[in-house]
């Protein structure tokens, strides 16, 4: 899926200045900053809120989670307004597969939300609507291009590791399963005695 015209066409009217990467197929902003060997703080994820009846496009890094209750104050609304969308609306009302939408929410005629802390960075990766392609630009120049509305509406993103890796074609263990093998294990212990 290649980037859209409108978006290339956008830019080059506006003359930003921007660089079009590409990358192997992603589905999300961590696994774009792991492929492209960045700083996970140097991309933006792009996330659809719902704000009542209306959309907003959130742009936080993605080393940060987006804090609802601090959205909804930026947005001078009621937290109980705010929600995330299901993957199906993104394709029904904005025609993107999900985890395609751009961060150039005029593209798609939605306003922009982003977070203080990205307009503090010189330059970052946003998503171009395109699994395999994203745009590099000032986040001065994206800032003059959508005008967002800029507000502290983030949070810190644990990242946890996981204890055991698993081969690709194994399973995770069910509660069930650690039970059977457990009481297996006991037997077998009796039995040795």
């Amino acid at each position: 899926m290649a980037i859209a015209k409108t978006l290339l066409n956008k830019l080059g009217e506006q003359k930003v200045e921007h660089q079009v990467v590409n990358h192997k197929k992603v589905y999300t902003a961590f696994d774009a900053a792991a492929t492209l060997k960045v700083k996970l703080g140097e991309v933006v994820k792009s996330l659809l809120v719902k704000v009542g009846r209306d959309f907003y496009l959130a742009l936080v890094a993605a080393d940060k989670n987006l804090d609802l209750k601090k959205l909804a104050k930026v947005l001078n609304v009621s937290q109980s307004k705010l929600s995330i969308p299901k993957e199906k609306v993104m394709s029904e009302k904005f025609k993107v597969k999900p985890g395609a939408i751009s961060a150039f929410g005029s593209i798609h005629k939605i306003p922009v939300v982003i977070d203080q802390s990205l307009s503090k960075l010189k330059e970052g990766i946003f998503s171009s609507g395109s699994f395999t392609e994203s745009i590099k630009m000032k986040v001065r120049d994206y800032l003059n291009l959508e005008n967002p509305v800029v507000g502290n509406f983030s949070a810190i993103r644990k990242i946890t590791k996981q204890k055991k890796s698993r081969t690709k074609n194994q399973k995770p263990k069910s509660s069930q399963t650690r039970k059977k093998t457990k009481k297996q294990s006991v037997k077998s212990q009796i039995k040795k005695r």
